[in-house]
């Protein structure tokens, strides 16, 4: 199981990127890290710069179908950096219209707003996208982690870092039962 971890060259929180790829790798699926630009990218903790990160894949020359899943991890500017991003933007969408799942942690929803993917979901995220993610037809909900399975792909999504270990727990039982499902 091969999974995208889409993040813009700075800005994405280290721990929801950090947490989910370990959750991926110790169920033995391969985290690929997809970026807007080649080198490295720079992880926040909070404020505070983090650790940096090589870049697996430049999301232009990325294909989707060699992908099983896709996670965006959050942060506040990360996301923001990538729905600004056409490639990013067409990456996200590509995945809903593939059928394979996504998983969205806390400002990551941004770009699945943007990505026009939301509509009839139910879906949760940091409190201050509630109005964004209503505004794009979504239903936005105040739960540690909610797994909305629409059409064909299932969307998986968590408020803040705080709720990582039911997310990982729920994104990799998700990414796994769609494996199995394609097989």
């Amino acid at each position: 199981m091969r999974i995208a971890f889409l993040v813009a060259p700075e800005g994405v929180e280290q721990i929801e990127l950090t947490d989910p790829w370990q959750a991926v790798h110790a169920t033995g699926g391969v985290p690929v890290l997809v970026s807007t630009e080649k080198g490295e990218i720079q992880a926040f903790e909070h404020l505070d710069k983090g650790d940096t990160f090589p870049v697996d894949e430049v999301v232009g020359e990325a294909d989707v179908a060699d992908f099983d899943g896709l996670v965006l991890p959050g942060g506040v500017a990360n996301p923001d950096f990538l729905r600004t991003d056409e490639k990013a933007v067409a990456f996200t969408k590509a995945f809903f219209d593939a059928g394979k799942p996504v998983a969205a942690i806390c400002h990551a929803p941004w770009t699945l707003v943007e990505a026009d993917v939301v509509r009839g979901r139910v879906l949760t995220s940091w409190p201050s996208l509630r109005t964004d993610i209503r505004n794009a037809g979504g239903d936005w909900v105040d739960e540690q982690v909610k797994v909305c399975d629409h059409g064909p792909n299932t969307l998986i999504t968590s408020r803040k870092p705080d709720d990582l270990p039911a997310f990982c727990e729920a994104l990799t039982k998700e990414f796994d039962k769609a494996e199995r499902t394609a097989r």
